[in-house]
């Protein structure tokens, strides 16, 4: 028996007998197909992708930021992830010829920091450092969260209560192009519009909630922010 089968069987048998449902698993949330690009409008090859760069875009609003990461190595399919409500769901790992681009969310799961303008508490460290035990990992200096990109960005260390959310993309083998086309796991865009609503607002010309179509432009982090932090 399948595990969704499996939990499937188990909540009606749990509701036939009057007890708790185990919840439900996470689905795929897909959005309208973007596809990503440099500032000139050209369209972004997976093989141009830098390793171990942090690189930025915003998807699947105009104001919802998410990291680009060419992790150098293959990252595999990640089972029985879990969610803040407990919800499992299969990450379905990099891609890309190498299958080592993968792309999240750049919101953190536990206090919503994220990249701006100014400043950026959050970013992918390839080193480790004094506060950052692990290699290869996505760190919050907000308050050291770290995740693992290369593994559907489950939660390694600090207060995070699950993974970031993944950005779905597709690759396109014969064109090489990259396409983002939804997310999978614990959004947090409600919470994060309902924090930031007077900031996005300012930062978006009221527009923060704006769905990207057509293209998502690609930047380096460095560039894209005034400073980012290190700790």
């Amino acid at each position: 028996m399948q595990r969704r089968d499996f939990i499937g069987f188990c909540a009606a048998s749990a509701a036939g007998a009057g007890v708790p449902a185990l919840a439900a698993d996470a689905q795929p949330r897909y959005y309208g197909r973007v596809r990503l690009v440099y500032e000139d409008g050209a369209p972004l090859r997976a093989k141009t992708v830098p390793a171990h760069r942090n690189l930025i875009f915003h998807y699947p609003y105009a104001s919802t930021p998410c990291f680009l990461l060419n992790l150098g190595r293959p990252a595999k399919d990640s089972a029985l992830l879990k969610t803040a409500a407990d919800q499992a769901y299969d990450w379905r790992g990099g891609v890309g010829a190498q299958r080592s681009i993968v792309a999240y969310s750049a919101i953190c799961a536990h206090k919503l920091s994220y990249p701006t303008r100014d400043i950026s508490f959050i970013s992918y460290r390839a080193e480790k450092s004094a506060r950052n035990k692990f290699a290869n990992v996505i760190h919050c200096c907000s308050e050291h969260s770290q995740y693992d990109p290369a593994a559907g960005a489950r939660v390694l260390a600090g207060p995070a209560p699950q993974p970031l959310a993944a950005i779905l993309l597709e690759h396109d083998a014969a064109s090489d192009e990259l396409t983002a086309a939804g997310t999978l796991g614990g959004e947090m865009f409600n919470d994060f519009f309902a924090k930031y609503e007077f900031r996005l607002a300012l930062d978006n010309g009221g527009a923060a909630r704006r769905a990207v179509q057509g293209s998502a432009v690609v930047a380096e982090l460095e560039h894209y922010c005034k400073q980012l932090v290190k700790c």
